[in-house]
């Protein structure tokens, strides 16, 4: 069992979906977040509203799962990034579960 950890912006929340039924990942949980970028401190006094929430909305889903399935799920990330034609693409991550109940 692993932890998969899946971030992107808000509009592919309906593509990450698709995907987990895709890999058969049937469990899981998603948040609504936002996303940073860190930029220098010349970009931030340029601002137009430097006092503004310069985050972008994004979702985050977590799912402990199999590596089976989190392997097809890879593979179906690689193919949708693939495609895009924006740089905010799909990412993941997988974290090793020493114990759990």
């Amino acid at each position: 069992m692993k932890l998969l950890i899946v971030t992107a912006v808000e509009e592919f929340e309906k593509e990450i979906l698709r995907l987990f039924r895709e890999a058969n990942i049937e469990n899981f949980s998603g948040s609504e977040i936002d996303g940073f970028e860190s930029a220098g401190p010349l970009v931030r006094t340029t601002s137009w509203f430097p006092g503004k929430k310069g985050g972008v909305e994004s979702t985050l889903f977590f799912s402990f799962t199999e590596e089976r399935n989190i392997e097809a799920f890879f593979g179906l990330i690689k193919e949708f990034n693939k495609k895009l034609e924006t740089n905010n693409p799909i990412k993941a991550a997988v974290v090793p579960i020493e114990k759990f109940i």
